[in-house]
């Protein structure tokens, strides 16, 4: 259900895409900011990602995470559930997933302070808010840290 996907194959990066843009569209109406980078992100640039992926899959992907580890701590970098699939447990199931790989590290994650789900979530799995900056005039991110 879970595993590691290779988003250097065409077809795995397609996919990426194809749930990511529609998710982040989401999050730019949360946001009110629709310059999000992964909106318009292209095949070639998933490709040359240098993030680590994970994919949730069972007919086809259904959603994925993705990080960079660095010096003990996690950086996720996407959280990403196709919108048919909101409600299902799947982002849970993903950051539950990456957080039992990597005991023992600290994780941080920065997501809009507007995305109340996505919040949420975050704080579930014992997140605190360390710092709100703002990425456009009245636009702002908050990141959250969790250290084991």
């Amino acid at each position: 259900m879970i595993a590691q996907i290779d988003q250097t194959n065409e077809k795995t990066a397609r996919d990426i895409q194809s749930i990511q843009r529609p998710a982040y569209r989401i999050e730019a109406e949360l946001m009110g900011f629709h310059d999000i980078p992964h909106l318009s992100e292209t095949i070639e640039e998933i490709q040359q990602s240098e993030e680590t992926f994970l994919g949730y899959q069972e007919e086809y992907l259904k959603g994925f995470i993705s990080y960079k580890e660095e010096g003990g701590i996690v950086d996720i970098y996407r959280l990403v559930v196709d919108p048919l699939q909101f409600r299902q447990g799947i982002a849970r199931t993903l950051v539950g997933h990456l957080l039992g790989q990597h005991r023992k590290k600290e994780f941080i994650v920065s997501t809009g302070t507007a995305n109340e789900p996505a919040r949420k979530l975050y704080e579930s799995f014992g997140f605190q808010e360390e710092e709100i900056f703002e990425v456009a005039p009245g636009v702002t991110c908050t990141q959250f840290r969790l250290a084991n």
